[in-house]
């Protein structure tokens, strides 16, 4: 699996009928349909890139009414995966970068550009749930290469209108690594 697909939508009942074409139109693997805080839903899939782009692009027009974001990442990286089951296991923080989105679908994408960018280590993505919709990542790394990184997945979120936030927090505290794991 080289290549990650989602569809964020504001109806659940949009979002099953999506993840039923997603499955039936290629040959993907489903990795993750749930609803999310807000009532929103997403359907996220793996696969190769031409199988994926044909399930995303399928599944938003048969509920075109009912999409806030998508995206089709070719050779996502491979952090990614761990970091959206939980925390992916870092020792410590040398330094901490935080980057919020509005929309789960922007953060994923901001996540992969940022750990593309530098070399850090991606803790965690969280997905909207207790968090009103929005979506956050967290990652470690040298405060530069950290910083770089923030910017990068930055800088694709505020490219879509859908930037929170973004921190970058030289040598956090131990008590502060400690609440997120």
């Amino acid at each position: 699996m080289n290549s990650l697909g989602l569809i964020e939508m504001t109806s659940v009942a949009a979002g099953m009928h999506a993840a039923d074409i997603m499955l039936k139109t290629s040959q993907v693997e489903l990795i993750l349909s749930r609803s999310i805080c807000s009532g929103k839903y997403i359907v996220m899939i793996g696969g190769e890139v031409a199988e994926v782009q044909s399930a995303v692009e399928a599944g938003s027009q048969t509920v075109d009414y009912a999409v806030i974001d998508t995206f089709v990442i070719p050779n996502v990286h491979p952090d990614i995966f761990p970091a959206i089951s939980g925390h992916s296991g870092a020792e410590q923080l040398e330094s901490l970068g935080i980057i919020e989105a509005f929309s789960v679908a922007s953060l994923i994408e901001g996540a992969d550009a940022a750990v593309k960018a530098a070399s850090v280590k991606l803790l965690e993505i969280r997905l909207a749930m207790a968090l009103g919709g929005k979506a956050f990542c967290t990652l470690t790394g040298e405060v530069a290469a950290v910083t770089s990184a923030v910017e990068a997945g930055a800088k694709v979120i505020g490219d879509k209108g859908l930037l929170v936030n973004k921190v970058v927090i030289p040598q956090p505290r131990a008590e502060l690594f400690r609440e997120m794991v």
